[in-house]
């Protein structure tokens, strides 16, 4: 298998000049390039690659490998007669040494140290322009020389004497107890330094807690609405047919009513009012006039479906599914809650303009400071209307049994009461609710009799 270049012309291998791939063994192992096994390697491998190469590409693997250099060799270059005279040297020192001669000792200790130090600084001086940058180098002069003036500033200033003879007046022994003293404010200060950061992590840990605990309710906030968003597709697409006509069947409304008692126990109390308000809305509260026979909606000729209060049919059926449910201080402006269980159910600061609250049972609910401008509590007049009743029928014409029941519900501070709900609240609210009512009841009788 054959590799062929680029270019329609073979080319052959550039052969690397003898005198360039070959070491002088009479340098110490090292030529004028000090050429290494590993640039020796590096130039084989790029001849070998442009070998391999079109023509146009040649030149610039040719001058890739003129400027492929490896990190220079400290220069050491050693003479045989200079070895050996620093063998005779050491000797000489170490002979000195046996025989106790200082003049023998001296001269082999000199000849030693001169050759050592002449061999040693060619390596020394590249150790230092390798290791050490201009800037290293500067600030070490500068520490030196700031040392040096330290203490000639000390010496030749006369503040080195002084210094000196305040410490011969010192009593050490007293200054050793004020050391124990110093000692101990020492360990005081890291103690305090150890509860300062003790501290400081407790503060940071609490705000990356409050932090994560913000980032959760955001992430379920975000998660809530998903959720309800795809509990209204899913209401639309099953009471709704492909016009867009209400089409909802017994089995239909049933699944319906499930799937919203299931999402109101999964939801607080904002999405409660965003599903009640997108239910309301959508006439799906509501009781509605049925064809006797087929059971379905019939239109009011003006856009709209008919409305029959007394034997109209809703398409979810709230139930109790709100008894006892937290919807404070949520929206639930023109919304329909008649015939609703809100048993319990807490509505204060609630914004309830023109809900409708007609035969709901609003036993102990709390609707301390919720906003009643428009709320309809019962129907007709409030001198004729009733709570409702578990065995008479609702008169909407009159208003018997057509009210809401209002025993032993707080309406302390409520706003924009109209007079009518007033009267209503004090003839059928108990002694309890009486005395919660904004206004008084003062000459409104109890008709509740408790």
């Amino acid at each position: 298998m054959t590799i062929e270049s680029n270019s329609p012309t073979p080319t052959t291998p550039e052969s690397t000049p003898e005198h360039e791939s070959e070491p002088n063994d009479f340098d110490g192992g090292t030529g004028e390039n000090h050429l290494t096994p590993e640039t020796l390697a590096a130039q084989q491998a790029l001849a070998a690659i442009s070998s391999l190469q079109s023509p146009q590409n040649t030149a610039v693997l040719q001058q890739a490998r003129s400027n492929f250099s490896l990190r220079p060799q400290p220069p050491v270059i050693v003479k045989p007669r200079a070895l050996l005279i620093i063998v005779i040297g050491i000797a000489v020192t170490l002979i000195g040494l046996l025989l106790n001669n200082w003049i023998i000792g001296i001269a082999g200790t000199l000849v030693t140290l001169v050759l050592s130090l002449a061999i040693l600084s060619p390596w020394l001086l590249y150790v230092v322009s390798e290791w050490f940058s201009s800037q290293d180098k500067t600030l070490f002069v500068a520490l030196l020389g700031l040392i040096v003036a330290f203490i000639g500033f000390l010496r030749f200033s006369g503040v080195g004497d002084r210094l000196l003879l305040w410490g011969r007046k010192v009593n050490w022994e007293a200054s050793g107890t004020l050391a124990e003293w110093f000692g101990a404010l020492g360990q005081i200060a890291i103690a305090i330094i150890a509860v300062y950061v003790a501290w400081r992590q407790y503060v940071i840990s609490k705000d990356l807690t409050i932090q994560q605990n913000l980032l959760t309710v955001q992430q379920n906030i975000i998660t809530q609405q998903q959720t309800i968003d795809s509990y209204f597709q899913g209401v639309s697409d099953l009471v709704l047919d492909e016009e867009g006509l209400l089409e909802d069947w017994p089995q239909e409304r049933a699944i319906a009513e499930g799937r919203t008692a299931a999402i109101f126990s999964s939801v607080d109390g904002t999405g409660k009012a965003k599903i009640l308000r997108f239910l309301s809305r959508s006439k799906l509260l509501t009781p509605l006039k049925r064809d006797r026979r087929l059971g379905r909606a019939i239109l009011d000729g003006i856009g709209g479906y008919a409305e029959d209060r007394l034997e109209g049919v809703r398409v979810i059926d709230l139930g109790v599914m709100l008894a006892g449910s937290d919807l404070s201080n949520t929206d639930l402006r023109w919304t329909d809650l008649s015939e609703a269980n809100l048993v319990r159910a807490n509505l204060s600061g609630c914004d309830l303009v023109k809900a409708n609250f007609s035969r709901t049972i609003l036993y102990y609910a709390n609707l301390r400071g919720a906003d009643f401008n428009g709320v309809r509590l019962f129907y007709g007049s409030w001198e004729q209307a009733s709570p409702r009743s578990r065995t008479e029928p609702p008169n909407y014409r009159t208003g018997e049994h057509t009210g809401a029941v209002i025993e032993n519900a707080d309406f302390s501070d409520v706003q924009r009461m109209s007079e009518a709900n007033r009267c209503y609240c004090c003839a059928w609210g108990g002694e309890k609710t009486r005395a919660t009512i904004p206004g008084g009841c003062e000459g409104i009788a109890n008709k509740l009799g408790k």
